[in-house]
């Protein structure tokens, strides 16, 4: 079982990205039976907790920090997961990984900065 996290980069405040979590060594319907969550860690600190979601995809919570600017789904057909982030803001600088059935992903950078 892998979790490849990608989508991260540079963005100026204010902008937007979208980070994907592509499972492997899942069938669909294994893929399906577990929920996902996305943590966030900056270098120095400990692992904060970003997002969640069902695995139906029915039921998702959020951290306050994002509330109302990032979104998190899945499809369950790709064995993805997306988080889609809005309004970024410098404190959203981090490390984000995914991690679902006891898996860990590598992580992918998200730098803001002007």
């Amino acid at each position: 079982v892998q979790l490849v996290e990608s989508g991260g980069g540079l963005v100026q405040p204010g902008g937007s990205l979208r980070l994907s979590c592509a499972a492997s060594g899942f069938t669909v319907f294994t893929f399906s039976r577990y929920g996902a969550t996305g943590y966030r860690q900056v270098q120095g600190k400990g692992r904060e907790l970003v997002a969640h979601i069902s695995s139906s995809g029915g039921v998702t919570n959020y951290a306050d920090s994002v509330k109302g600017r990032f979104t998190i789904s899945r499809d369950n057909a790709k064995n993805t997961v997306y988080l889609q982030m809005n309004n970024l803001k410098t404190e959203d600088m981090a490390n984000y990984y995914c991690h679902l059935a006891s898996s860990w992903g590598q992580g992918t950078q998200v730098t803001v900065s002007s």
